[in-house]
């Protein structure tokens, strides 16, 4: 092992640093970690090939402490997700069981300093496999996993889920520790301003909030926010997707991945949606196990069919006290219905007003056509440059019904898809599981984020599995995305590759 700050010399030397050898790059990096958590050095480089022809590798090993907000919960944080392949099935094998004998033997400490994801070796083989592995018995998770043969991966589709899908302290777990969902994050409530402050720290302090997460001035900035970090997130990793399909808010969101509008312009249309909709009197939205057919008969005045979200899965939008009538009613009828937690009536006629104010608005908006398959839930299908360009398709969002269900048809249509959810809840992943190509397995759906509030590492340990199902899907990932630690990790380590060990 070599440590210091300096750079080696051509012919293997190391000037003004200090030179230990171990047996193997594994020894050298646990040696690395533990002068650096002792506080002996800030950086160690780990060489391979002195002595021998051929350039000299180094692997630079850093310290790093990074902002933590909840020490207690950071604690028991230990997961980490890795990576494999092989050429064949036994090559696979063989780099699994190397890859054993490395993490059998660590201690808790050491395996804290791994980064979250520990990637693969270069040219990654079509057999592969993913295990989230915990520092309490990681090689439990090696032995029970199963490796697939990726010959062909499906292309895919982002969705961006919309109101109703916000809870509080929604990804929140993912703040600090992902640097490029933290920097997404704050670009967009720093284009807020003050107010991008308030919605951060009401966001932070789930448990005393100014404002409710249901209100429509958090629910959808936030939403709005969340959905884009992580979608550029997961673009981040290399990620190339070919179509894009939000519902409601999320349309918005998939929008600008499309090039229709830029960051700052969709910023300020979900502004003026919100701005607009608190002067509209208050309303809510239900959803009904029941079709649209089923329910139009049961509908009064100003409440609307607001979505048609897969089959029996409808929901209702409209003012407070008409839409209660209509759900007492649904509920005498035997008719399974949930309230959506919303405090608008987004997607009915009583958002005209609101709508009409939008459309001024966005007359001083740059629109673009898509450069993207942009699948639209107020036209059931792709978005035609015509609709993309209209002030007036954008603001009429407010009072339209989403026809989320009749878009994801034409999406799955076109080709088999890994559809990924890039948004709290799992709200679009369940009413794609519904599909027939899913149920098929023609195509497949993953979420990023828990289908339920669970805290900070149920966030963290849902995004390794996404990455997971995008690796053994065949999907190259940009592995230098993942050379950072969970903000947990007291320094920074590498196991070494599945190449360096014998394998791919």
């Amino acid at each position: 092992m070599v440590t210091g700050d300096s750079p080696p010399l051509p012919h293997g030397g190391v000037e003004d640093a200090t030179v230990r050898t171990a047996e193997s790059a594994v020894s050298a990096l646990v040696l690395a970690h533990a002068e650096l958590v002792d506080g002996t050095k800030d950086v160690a480089l780990v060489l391979t090939g002195l002595g021998e022809p051929g350039p000299v590798q180094a692997s630079r090993v850093t310290l790093r402490r990074v902002p933590q907000e909840d020490d207690s919960a950071s604690a028991s944080d230990t997961t980490r997700m890795l990576l494999w392949s092989g050429s064949r099935a036994d090559d696979e094998t063989r780099t699994r069981a190397r890859l054993r004998l490395v993490v059998e033997g660590m201690t808790d400490d050491v395996f804290r300093a791994l980064p979250a994801v520990v990637p693969p070796g270069p040219n990654p083989g079509p057999v592969r496999a993913a295990a989230l592995c915990s520092s309490v018995n990681p090689t439990a998770a090696l032995d029970a996993t199963t490796a697939f043969t990726a010959d062909s991966p499906r292309p895919v589709a982002l969705l961006f889920p919309g109101q109703g899908s916000q809870h509080t302290g929604m990804a929140s777990g993912l703040y600090r520790h992902e640097p490029v969902f933290t920097e997404a994050v704050d670009t967009v409530l720093d284009l807020m301003g003050a107010e991008g402050t308030a919605i951060r720290a009401d966001w932070l302090t789930p448990h005393r909030p100014v404002i409710a997460m249901d209100d429509v001035r958090r629910a959808q900035p936030l939403l709005f926010a969340v959905d884009y970090a992580l979608g550029k997130l997961i673009t981040s990793w290399g990620v190339r997707p070919t179509a894009l399909l939000g519902h409601s808010a999320g349309e918005l969101v998939a929008a600008t991945f499309a090039g229709v509008v830029s960051l700052p312009d969709a910023v300020t249309m979900m502004r003026e949606r919100v701005r607009h909709a608190l002067s509209v009197p208050a309303g809510g939205m239900l959803a009904v196990a029941a079709s649209e057919d089923q329910l139009r008969p049961c509908l009064i005045a100003e409440v609307a069919v607001a979505a048609v979200n897969a089959e029996l899965q409808t929901m209702l939008a409209g003012p407070t006290a008409q839409l209660s009538r209509v759900e007492k009613r649904l509920r005498a009828d035997g008719h399974t219905v949930v309230t959506v937690p919303a405090t608008s009536p987004f997607h009915s006629p009583a958002m005209a007003p609101a709508a009409d104010a939008v459309e001024r608005e966005y007359t001083r908006i740059g629109f673009r056509p898509p450069d993207l398959a942009l699948y639209s839930g107020y036209t059931g299908g792709l978005m035609s440059d015509q609709d993309a360009l209209s002030p007036r398709f954008w603001a009429r969002q407010i009072t339209d019904t989403v026809y989320f269900r009749q878009a994801l048809d034409q999406l799955l249509a076109a080709e088999d898809m890994l559809l990924i959810e890039a948004g709290p809840r799992q709200t679009l992943t369940a009413f794609a599981r519904r599909h027939s190509a899913v149920r098929s397995g023609a195509s497949a759906v993953v979420p990023t984020l828990p289908a339920r509030p669970k805290g900070p590492e149920a966030d963290r340990r849902s995004l390794l599995g996404a990455v997971a199902r995008l690796w053994t899907e065949g999907h190259d990932l940009n592995v230098t995305m993942f050379s950072g630690p969970w903000a947990d990790g007291e320094g920074q380590a590498a196991l070494p590759s599945p190449a360096a060990l014998g394998g791919r």
